[in-house]
């Protein structure tokens, strides 16, 4: 197993993204994000734009659009104290492949990102307007085997019900679908386990208490840190909304055009 894994590392593994790579990264309209805080607690999300929300600005620079969400702010937050993310982009349809990026995240808000690349386009919809964008240094660029991924087919569009970008919509957001919140009011409010002096199995850290110590990480914390309140407190400010509220009579999501 060794051995494979070595012709795997050997083979396959880049620390940048080759033209195929950039092509198949720019023509994406999803992917799949891992992050995790300074104690190891990890958390998977989803990200979806259309084709070329994803900015491939060279081999080794690559960024993503912060849309207006659910406001937990999980990833943002995560990236705030552990730089360290992984990517997956898996294409279902065409080429039934996907692709690994592993790196540093840095965020920065969109007007200083447009400053820096005056061409990124404005997108119509006000849902899929940027907030923030994540960064993303590349250290490993590696494929995922077409083995076990399925073969899907998009259904066509006039088939298709119209995604609610930046819906605040209960109904549209998908409602209460798991059931957690009308089972809320016969369980405690959660809570975060508190995290003291833990030890990662794997030994990757020896004190969780203290902050990771990956090469660098100190000197971005604290780039970071000294700004990120104030951005993400910039960024609420930005998107509190000047309609009626979700209550008021009328209320049909704070987007009601229906764009897909």
């Amino acid at each position: 197993m060794t051995a494979r894994a070595d012709r795997f590392y050997q083979d396959q593994v880049l620390d940048h993204l080759n033209a195929r790579m950039q092509e198949f990264v720019a023509r994406q309209e999803m992917f799949f994000l891992s992050t995790a805080d300074r104690h190891g607690e990890c958390d998977a999300t989803f990200r979806a734009g259309p084709a070329g929300f994803l900015r491939v600005f060279d081999e080794r620079t690559l960024a993503y659009p912060e849309y207006r969400g659910n406001g937990v702010m999980a990833s943002i937050g995560n990236i705030s104290e552990n730089p360290r993310l992984g990517m997956l982009m898996v294409d279902f349809t065409r080429d039934r492949i996907g692709l690994h990026v592993n790196g540093r995240a840095r965020v920065v808000m969109d007007d200083e990102m447009r400053a820096n690349h005056a061409d990124l386009p404005v997108d119509p919809v006000p849902g899929r307007r940027a907030q923030l964008w994540v960064t993303v240094e590349v250290e490993e660029a590696y494929i995922h085997c077409a083995k076990h991924i399925p073969h899907l087919q998009k259904v066509p569009a006039h088939q298709r019900g119209a995604r609610a970008w930046g819906t605040d919509d209960f109904k549209r957001k998908g409602g209460d679908f798991f059931g957690a919140a009308a089972e809320a009011g016969e369980r405690p409010p959660f809570q975060r386990a508190e995290r003291k002096n833990e030890h990662l199995r794997g030994g990757l850290h020896e004190d969780m208490g203290a902050a990771p110590r990956a090469e660098g990480r100190e000197e971005f914390v604290e780039e970071l840190n000294a700004e990120f309140l104030d951005r993400v407190e910039r960024v609420l400010a930005r998107a509190q909304p000047r309609r009626p509220a979700e209550d008021e009579p009328g209320f049909r999501g704070w987007f009601d055009r229906r764009e897909d």
